[in-house]
C-alpha cells in the first residue's frame, strides 16, 4: 500500500494522517474546504516541530512526512487512494452521507474504513459501494502516541479486506486487536461506563474533580484520570457514543449522566473548546467546579 486518504482534518483525522505520512505513505488529507485541510496539515507541522525541539525527530524526517501530505477539498482528488479512512464526527447520518459520496469515486479494489468508536460497521457498510471492502479502523487519541488500532469486521467484510487492514496497521507501527461488531467494540465498551460513572460522581458531589481523577490514577493505576481523559476525547463525542450504546442495546446502564448533557449544552466540550471538567485557559488546567 502506497497511497491513502483521510476524510476529516480534525484531531483524529490529522493524527491518522500524521502517522501514515511518517510511515512513508502518500496521504490525501480531506475536509469540507481546502482551507480547513491546510489547517489540519499546519497542526501536524506544529506537532512534529515540537518533536524536533525535544530531540525526538530529525528535521529531515519531518520534511519527508510533510511532503507526503496533500490537503484537498472534497473527494474527487482521492480517486487513486488504496484505502480511504473516514474520521468525521461521531454521527451516523454524516458518516453515511460521506460513504455514499466516496463510493462514487472509490477505486476498484480500494478499501473504505470508518474510524467510528461505537457505530455498527455492518450498518455503516450499507451506505458503501461494496460492503465486502468496508471495515472499522478505530484509532485512539492522540493517534501518534497511542499504540493500539482496533479492527472491526462487519458481517460482509471480506477476509482480504481484513488482511489488508492488519497489514496497514503493522505498516504504520500500530499493534492491532480484532473486535466483534458490537456497540463500542472492545475498548470503549469497557471505558465508557467507567467515564460515565465518573460523571455521575461529579454530579452527585461524591468527591472533587481532582480527587476523582487522583483516585482512579493512584487506585487503579491509570495514567490519566477519567475526567481529564474525557476532556481530551471530547465531551460531545462521549455523549454521542453513550447515546449509540443506549439505542443499540436498550440497556439503561448507558444513560448519559445529567452533568455530561449540561456541559455539552453549554458548549463545554473539553480541551478543544478550552473548557470541560477543567478550564484550560491558563498555564495549568483548573477544575471547573
Amino acid at each position: 500500500m502506497k497511497k491513502i486518504a483521510v476524510i476529516g482534518a480534525g484531531q483524529m483525522g490529522a493524527g491518522i494522517a500524521q502517522v501514515a505520512a511518517q510511515a512513508g505513505l502518500s496521504v490525501y488529507l480531506s475536509d469540507l474546504s481546502r482551507e480547513i485541510a491546510e489547517k489540519g496539515k499546519a497542526g501536524i507541522m506544529r506537532q512534529l516541530g515540537k518533536q524536533v525541539e525535544k530531540g525526538k525527530l530529525e528535521q529531515g524526517a519531518v520534511d519527508a512526512a510533510l511532503a507526503n501530505l496533500l490537503p484537498v477539498a472534497g473527494y474527487a482528488d482521492m480517486a487513486d487512494a488504496e484505502l480511504v479512512i473516514e474520521a468525521a464526527t461521531e454521527r451516523e447520518d454524516i458518516k453515511r452521507q460521506i460513504f455514499g459520496e466516496v463510493g462514487k469515486i472509490l477505486a476498484p479494489g480500494a478499501i473504505l474504513a470508518s474510524n467510528t468508536s461505537s457505530i455498527s460497521i455492518t450498518r455503516l457498510a450499507q451506505a458503501s459501494a461494496d460492503p465486502s471492502r468496508f471495515i472499522g479502523l478505530h484509532f485512539f487519541n492522540p493517534v501518534p502516541l497511542m499504540p493500539l488500532l482496533e479492527i472491526i469486521r462487519g458481517i460482509a467484510t471480506s477476509d482480504a479486506t481484513a488482511a489488508t487492514a492488519q497489514a496497514f496497521g503493522a505498516a504504520i507501527g500500530k499493534q492491532t486487536i480484532v473486535a466483534q461488531d458490537s456497540p463500542g467494540f472492545v475498548v470503549n465498551r469497557i471505558l465508557l461506563p467507567l467515564l460515565n460513572e465518573a460523571f455521575f460522581a461529579v454530579g452527585e458531589g461524591l468527591a472533587s474533580i481532582p480527587d476523582i481523577d487522583k483516585g482512579v490514577k493512584l487506585g487503579l493505576g491509570h495514567p490519566m484520570g477519567p475526567l481529564m481523559l474525557a476532556d481530551m476525547i471530547g465531551l460531545d463525542t462521549l455523549l454521542n457514543v453513550l447515546k449509540v450504546f443506549q439505542q443499540d442495546t436498550g440497556d439503561p446502564k448507558y444513560r448519559p449522566a445529567p452533568i455530561l448533557l449540561k456541559y455539552v449544552e453549554a458548549g463545554w466540550l473539553g480541551r478543544k473548546t478550552g473548557r470541560g471538567f477543567y478550564d484550560y485557559s491558563g498555564p495549568e488546567p483548573v477544575p471547573t467546579r
